[in-house]
């Protein structure tokens, strides 16, 4: 075996142990019981402690689950693009403290495990640090993730101080220390969901990851801001006011709507899957405050059908995202192109990867027989279904967070097909489309996996119910919605059955086959003519939509929102003339919230900057009073 290969095959192997090592201990927690474990020595004061609980265990699951194919995806993918020893062992540690972080027992090991996600997937991110896109990116998530964890710390470092260090511990919380956390930790944790307007790291740093870590990033590591928010706000600190329900739903619809639209223009196909995981992110917090709203007015019925459409959707987005990222890096490490504009064709060249996206497509898109349909088909019916009464709240709040999921879903079709359609179809439109070659064997099996597990999801999603009613066991919701052939509500009226849905089109699509099949054998051979195309000899790929004019009435529509920047060029003779050599037309979709709102932000920060570069007089003694006065500051507040 040559040397070279070596560094892949070993990083890829352990990431695939480390992962399903992950989905053993998090079955193990899930439907049994896992031995909590104290580590002294591993950090000063407070150790470590690690304990997995139901729900813990069942983001382990997802998260172990992903590691596996990536790691499998790492190994094809390190033979075309070359990595050096940093990325090879980088990632199994990075997969590693994924686990971690929901098998955590104590606060302590909690930030600790954190922190050491946010600095090896850093780390990930530069893989390709010689590209400027790529420090710029890294740049951005470093602050980002660094400002969330400012906040997270100190919501922790409250709750802590307030009900004690270890998880099992926290009982009674004053109700001005449970607002506190709640609103600290929401900051932190959906920082790192990519929930709006912290959401700014995510469509930069994910496409400039190499594609297996867009992946992890995207399927496994954004899932435990959900987690958190979960685990400390929901279980712990919960149930809370009506204004945390309120939070979580403006958030989650809001990020729903915006990464949507977002995704909708984008023509970076990566970019795009980026916005697309706001998108769920936000349709998964969204169900979460619903299922907050609805149990706190005494329709626990409907709050269950809510909290089943989150976790569910959880399983969904990590399979759909992580097979979604793997072929877009299929298609990056063939053609070297992540331009929509630029690529087309590739069903004839890659016909493998582009029946696996098409998977991916279907599932994110919330299509039936798609990965993602039930879950958002459950958070409408436990929307539509709740009985507001004489509750003025619920009965303006459903109405409009059913709007914002049917608009969502409704762009998000349009977003892939988009991508599916213009990327995948039609002709090439470069030569380096034109001359793709199919992926190897470990990168498409890889990518089967999740492919496999959308299938499953989109036919028979009763294949989890089992670990989903442990889950909802653990948070106090019993009336779990029957996930069988039929699926059926508790206490409400609405049913569906994927099964019968993919067995008569299954059947359609066998009798329309049979039926053309013996039409072509009892007609004659139909003749041969050239092709009209508007008195062109042949259709050529200027002929055909590019995904930025695909999305042109999409541009005009939200104008308001998504503030394109366009422009033309017209270059011709240097006299007045009708002449014309050349017209370019330009147009880049400007993240509205990034321009207005961190551009001022970042101005104050470097003000800031300039001011306290005054205080740094190069005196020992300034220095030392420095430090006098903010040991006095701690010491009066821990008073």
């Amino acid at each position: 075996m040559r040397r070279n290969a070596v560094g892949p095959l070993l990083s890829g192997a352990t990431t695939i142990g480390v992962g399903a090592a992950g989905v053993g201990v998090g079955l193990t927690g899930v439907f049994g019981a896992v031995p909590a474990v104290r580590i002294g020595w591993l950090l000063p004061l407070a150790g470590v402690q690690l304990r997995v609980e139901p729900v813990g265990g069942f983001f382990m699951v997802l998260t172990g689950a992903v590691a596996v194919a990536a790691g499998l995806y790492w190994i094809g993918y390190c033979r075309r693009e070359r990595f050096g020893a940093i990325p090879l062992t980088a990632l199994p540690v990075f997969v590693g403290t994924l686990l971690a972080v929901p098998a955590a027992g104590s606060v302590t090991t909690f930030l600790f495990a954190w922190e050491l996600m946010a600095l090896t997937s850093l780390v990930l991110v530069l893989t390709d640090a010689q590209r400027g896109e790529v420090r710029s990116a890294a740049l951005i998530y470093a602050v980002m993730t660094q400002l969330g964890f400012v906040t997270l710390l100190l919501g922790m470092v409250i709750l802590a101080a307030a009900a004690g260090d270890d998880f099992s511990g926290i009982g009674t919380v004053p109700d001005g220390v449970r607002h506190t956390v709640f609103v600290l930790t929401l900051i932190g944790f959906g920082s790192k969901a990519g929930l709006l307007p912290l959401h700014a790291w995510l469509p930069r740093a994910h496409p400039e990851a190499p594609s297996p870590v867009s992946a992890l990033l995207s399927a496994a590591m954004v899932n435990l801001g959900v987690y958190g928010i979960i685990r400390i706000d929901l279980q712990l600190l919960g149930p809370g006011p009506r204004w945390w329900a309120l939070a979580l739903l403006i958030a989650g619809g809001a990020s729903a709507v915006y990464g949507v639209l977002q995704a909708s223009v984008a023509t970076d196909l990566k970019r795009l899957l980026a916005y697309s995981t706001t998108e769920n992110i936000g349709l998964i917090t969204l169900a979460l405050g619903a299922a907050m709203l609805l149990a706190g007015a005494g329709s626990r019925p409907a709050a269950a059908v809510a909290l089943t459409a989150a976790l569910l959707h959880l399983i969904a987005h990590s399979a759909f995202k992580s097979l979604g990222f793997f072929a877009a890096g299929s298609v990056l490490t063939a053609t070297g192109l992540r331009d929509l504009d630029r690529l087309g064709g590739l069903a004839r060249r890659m016909p493998v990867t582009t029946a696996l996206f098409g998977v991916a497509a279907l599932g994110a898109a919330g299509l039936p027989l798609g990965a993602g349909f039930v879950s958002e088909w459950l958070l409408l019916q436990s929307l539509m279904h709740a009985r507001p009464g004489h509750d003025a709240t619920i009965a303006l709040v459903t109405p409009l967070a059913v709007a914002a999921v049917a608009l969502t879903a409704g762009l998000g079709v349009a977003a892939m097909v988009k991508a599916f359609g213009i990327g995948f179809l039609a002709r090439p439109r470069t030569d380096a489309a034109a001359s793709a070659r199919e992926s190897p064997v470990t990168m498409i099996a890889a990518m089967a996996l999740p492919a496999a597990a959308c299938v499953v999801l989109a036919v028979a999603p009763g294949a989890v119910a089992p670990m989903l009613n442990r889950v909802l066991d653990a948070l106090t919701f019993t009336d779990a919605p029957t996930l069988g052939v039929f699926l059926q509500l508790p206490g409400l009226h609405g049913s569906i059955a994927p099964g019968v849905l993919a067995t008569t089109l299954a059947a359609a699509v066998l009798l329309v086959s049979i039926g053309a099949r013996w039409r072509s054998r009892h007609r004659p051979d139909p003749a041969t003519v050239p092709l009209w195309a508007c008195g062109a000899d042949d259709l050529t790929p200027r002929m055909q939509y590019t995904a930025t004019s695909f999305a042109q009435p999409l541009q005009q529509v939200f104008d308001d929102v998504l503030r394109f920047e366009t422009g033309v060029e017209v270059s011709g003779p240097a006299a007045p003339t009708y002449v014309v050599d050349r017209i370019a037309y330009r147009a880049r979709s400007a993240d509205v919230i990034e321009d207005r709102w961190y551009a001022p932000v970042l101005k104050a920060l470097a003000a800031t900057a300039q001011l306290v570069r005054r205080a740094h007089t190069g005196s020992v003694h300034l220095y030392l009073a420095y430090g006098a006065l903010g040991v006095l500051i701690a010491l009066l507040v821990a008073r």
